[in-house]
């Protein structure tokens, strides 16, 4: 089993940037799938962006050019580098790491861009 914790959401206006890291209780190494999920207010959760043990990633087109994902196996980490943030970004953002066919999630973090 692997506990994860989000950290580095907040508020943030239009056109600022943010880091979001994902801190794993016990070594990522072997866990070849993780991401980032979110969910907007009254919304469904959605695919942000993931990343894979060899470090291939895939974005939604609606954060491409402007979210970079990458993670840190040594620090047992994942992170999140968010810019050119716009307003339909705020969200609940959700760290998941895919262990034994189960997904395990984080408990979120918030990340709300306004003026």
């Amino acid at each position: 089993q692997v506990q994860l914790v989000e950290s580095g959401g907040g508020l943030v206006q239009p056109g600022g940037s943010l880091r979001l890291s994902c801190a794993a209780s016990r070594s990522i190494f072997s866990i070849s799938n993780m991401g980032w999920y979110r969910q907007a207010p009254g919304g469904q959760r959605e695919l942000v962006t993931t990343i894979t043990s060899g470090g291939s990633t895939t974005y939604a087109d609606s954060v491409k050019g402007r979210f970079t994902i990458s993670r840190d196996n040594a620090k047992n980490a994942v992170y999140l580098q968010m810019n050119s943030l716009k307003p339909e970004d705020t969200a609940v953002y959700y760290c998941y790491a895919d262990v034994r066919s189960l997904r395990r999630w984080g408990v979120g973090t918030q990340v709300t861009v306004s003026p």
